[in-house]
């Protein structure tokens, strides 16, 4: 079974320009890089192919600890359509605690005078352990993370004004 986290906001920045800064994976995914209660008090860090993860194919590795257990993963792009859409997925068996496998990626469209940037993430439970017999901590963390990605584009831009209805 699949579960899906969203999170939408209007954006003060160009489709280009916010593209181009969500881009880069270790900033899209920051609320990981430092302790938080969501991450148990653990951190992640990013392993980069030559690409940096700003192409179709590339890989990236995350490693870290969370609730003193450690965490890893590979993810992959598998789309990468500046400046609208971005995806990837994990690749092999993660070993994370609350979460399985997923895909995840973002969505620009123009709006106003900015973007609607909307941040999205499929996924599943882990085989075993505390995510598998507590499902509801997955969501948690899902929802938390999307919205993460969002809120720090919008503190980093600015919050752009909903597009004018038309009479």
């Amino acid at each position: 079974m699949t579960s899906r986290g969203e999170s939408t906001a209007l954006v003060a920045a160009s489709p280009e320009v916010l593209f181009d800064w969500l881009d880069d994976p270790a900033r899209l995914g920051a609320h990981m890089s430092g302790s938080s209660v969501m991450m148990g008090g653990g951190a992640m860090s990013y392993e980069f192919d030559n690409n940096q993860g700003r192409a179709l194919g590339s890989r990236i590795k995350l490693n870290g600890q969370a609730f003193g257990i450690d965490l890893s993963l590979e993810e992959v792009i598998t789309q990468w359509e500046p400046p609208s859409r971005k995806a990837w997925r994990t690749v092999g068996q993660p070993r994370l605690v609350v979460l399985g496998g997923y895909d995840m990626g973002f969505d620009i469209r123009p709006a106003g005078g900015g973007s609607r940037l909307r941040v999205w993430i499929d996924y599943g439970l882990p085989e075993r352990g505390l995510g598998r017999r507590v499902p509801v901590l997955g969501a948690l963390y899902a929802r938390w993370c999307v919205r993460q990605m969002v809120s720090d584009a919008v503190r980093h831009f600015g919050a752009a004004a909903a597009p004018k209805a038309r009479r």
